[in-house]
């Protein structure tokens, strides 16, 4: 493994290439997801979802002979899967009756300006010039955007579902803060495929209170879409994206991670249909520009050093 580590770190362009990967399946991910609610509700799909995705996740655990103590780390895991899988992904699912796949991304791609408020309070981080300079400009991106439809009177669903995608951003950033207090430690496959298997009994929880007797359309194209975000977008790329952790700094990989809300623009244009208006383009550009600046404090840093 360590061979194979060293080999992937020496090809630029092998990495680069499977970031660019990972994005556009992310960003393909939330046609995906808008798709699958033609066919069955958004808390079962994500329930479907999921389960393939920890049983892929276990599969690969099991082939590769890895084993994990889960016994001393079952209530972290737990409340992890609650925040990451079953919170995040209910608020977003629901929302997403209401708003554009594209847009969609984005707000919930705005979650490093809320992790970096959060980091600062529970992780003693320091917030530098350009991290402030960063929140100023994503608030001012997300400001504008939801901003934008509340004075052109959009419907009022479309707003509450874009502030819980907001919210959502803000679960997501507080799960990461959580994880680094207290899992990450362990091995990120296992703590990954636990913590999306405890998220997953939140969704069927959520399925069975809500849905239960909605009807289900299970033919070839669903279950492929369910298959595709659960093996391919969830198993898969987070399989790979923490190997490709190993090789490349945070910074990069988290400025390379707002290529996801540009392909998830692009492709909802394509293959949806959805209009780019004007705050849909210049909120993302602030928002994405923001992060952008807010992450060049780490470069900072390292040449500092």
């Amino acid at each position: 493994m360590d061979r194979l580590l060293k080999r992937l770190e020496n090809s630029k362009l092998f990495i680069w290439g499977l970031i660019l990967l990972i994005t556009i399946i992310w960003g393909y991910a939330w046609v995906v997801m808008k798709e699958a609610l033609v066919y069955m509700g958004p808390y079962t799909f994500s329930f479907f979802r999921f389960l393939s995705g920890s049983a892929a996740l276990f599969v690969v655990l099991w082939l590769s002979k890895q084993t994990f103590p889960i016994k001393p780390y079952r209530k972290q895991l737990m409340i992890q899967g609650l925040l990451q899988t079953t919170a995040v992904f209910l608020l977003v699912m629901f929302a997403l009756q209401f708003v554009g796949a594209g847009k969609s991304s984005v707000l919930l791609y705005s979650m490093p300006i809320w992790g970096s408020l959060l980091a600062a309070k529970f992780l003693h981080e320091k917030l530098t010039a350009a991290g402030i300079i960063g929140l100023i400009f994503g608030l001012g991106g997300l400001l504008f955007m939801i901003g934008w439809d509340v004075f052109v009177a959009t419907d009022k669903d479309i707003i509450i579902g874009q502030l819980l995608i907001v919210f959502a951003a803000v679960v997501w950033a507080a799960s990461n803060v959580y994880f680094r207090l207290n899992l990450q430690h362990l091995p990120k496959t296992a703590t990954t495929a636990w913590q999306m298997a405890f998220g997953t009994i939140g969704l069927l929880i959520a399925a069975l209170l809500f849905e239960w007797g909605e009807p289900v359309q299970l033919n070839v194209y669903s279950i492929y879409l369910v298959l595709f975000s659960g093996v391919v977008a969830s198993a898969l790329c987070f399989t790979i994206w923490f190997l490709l952790l190993s090789l490349v700094d945070m910074m990069t990989a988290t400025i390379s991670s707002m290529f996801v809300p540009v392909f998830g623009i692009i492709f909802s244009s394509l293959l949806l249909k959805e209009p780019l208006t004007i705050n849909l383009l210049f909120g993302s550009f602030a928002i994405i520009t923001g992060i952008v600046i807010s992450q060049m404090k780490g470069k900072k840093r390292s040449k500092a050093r």
